[in-house]
């Protein structure tokens, strides 16, 4: 009882006797540390008291592929804060390349019987993953709403940007440049968003520069700096002056690129990225970017999920959301118009 009171307290930053008034339902304590230290118990693990048990538990797990790509942190910000204006406390579990498996979190979610969970960018968009956890969840009866791309056996609302509507306004914001060859870096096709975008893009070229086959324009490769690096070299080399990214890091790599084939950008390539992470305007150059509306789509995710948790049955649809071209210095004329 000691040692629990002493992991109570240090956790909740209080003193081990206001946790002991807290768990005794004695007076003088205020509302919000009673609810930092029922909070603490419940992340810790431990069972309430008999006496506050009655009480709905407002913990929420928020799962997060990993958090290396400034749009997860973004995501992140956004529902963990709406969560705690509605009442909540999120835990935050992060993915790690080679470490804890996002079902791994998913026990010791159910372990602390948390009120309901939240997936950002998780396995529920990868064709391939083992999606046993969400099945699991699912037949638990636990309010689950996922963030961009779901595979169409799970039955889970989910919240997504239109990858679609991005890649078309990318493309046609490249095509009336000038631009005539456009390439696409982007992830692998097992993947939701990222097969949502090719198929985007071969329809969006044909439309706005008459391609028929865009296929040796795709490039698919991993949402990182090098990645993005690999990828536009290749497309370089094919005579690509315009590159759509799967994403702001990818659009980093490519940029990189340039430099290292001594191109100019956007003097002789230009680039575009997707999602507007928040330094992308100081990027060199400015990055062109279609951004996700994070904060609406953040909103969205906490109401969904705490209708659920209210009791409201939750349709397994997928909410998409219209993103939004931000032009800025990495694109410009393409040579048909520059005469190059």
């Amino acid at each position: 009882m000691v040692s629990r009171l002493v992991e109570v307290a240090g956790y909740a930053g209080v003193s081990e006797a206001t946790v002991s008034r807290v768990l005794n339902g004695k007076p003088g304590v205020s509302q919000s540390t009673r609810a930092a230290v029922l909070t603490a118990l419940d992340v810790l693990g431990y069972e309430r008291p008999p006496q506050l048990r009655g009480r709905a538990n407002r913990l929420v797990g928020l799962v997060v592929s990993e958090m290396t790509n400034p749009i997860f942190p973004a995501f992140a910000e956004v529902i963990g804060r709406t969560l705690a204006q509605r009442g909540f406390t999120s835990v935050l579990c992060t993915g790690t390349l080679g470490g804890v498996h996002e079902r791994d979190y998913v026990d010791m979610l159910l372990e602390h019987q948390v009120a309901g969970a939240v997936f950002v960018c998780g396995l529920h968009s990868e064709r391939a993953a083992d999606h046993e956890h969400y099945t699991r969840l699912a037949d638990r009866g636990l309010p689950v709403v996922a963030v961009n791309g779901m595979i169409e056996e799970l039955k889970i609302p989910c919240v997504s940007c239109d990858d679609v509507l991005a890649v078309e306004l990318a493309v046609r914001h490249l095509a009336s440049l000038g631009h005539t060859r456009i390439g696409l870096a982007v992830g692998g096709e097992g993947h939701i968003p990222a097969a949502r975008k090719m198929a985007s893009f071969r329809a969006a070229v044909r439309e706005h520069v008459g391609v028929t086959d865009a296929d040796a324009d795709i490039v698919q490769t991993m949402y990182t700096l090098e990645g993005g690096t690999s990828a536009a070299l290749q497309l370089f080399e094919r005579g690509v002056t315009g590159v759509v990214c799967g994403s702001d890091v990818i659009a980093l790599g490519a940029v990189r690129a340039a430099r290292r084939a001594k191109l100019d950008v956007p003097g002789d390539v230009s680039v575009v990225g997707y999602d507007d992470s928040s330094f992308m305007p100081f990027a060199d150059p400015p990055l062109t970017t279609v951004r996700q509306p994070v904060d609406a789509m953040g909103q969205a995710v906490v109401s969904l999920l705490l209708g659920q948790i209210s009791g409201t049955q939750a349709r397994p649809e997928e909410m998409l959301f219209e993103p939004e071209l931000v032009v800025r210095g990495s694109t410009g004329v393409g040579p048909s118009r520059s005469g190059g």
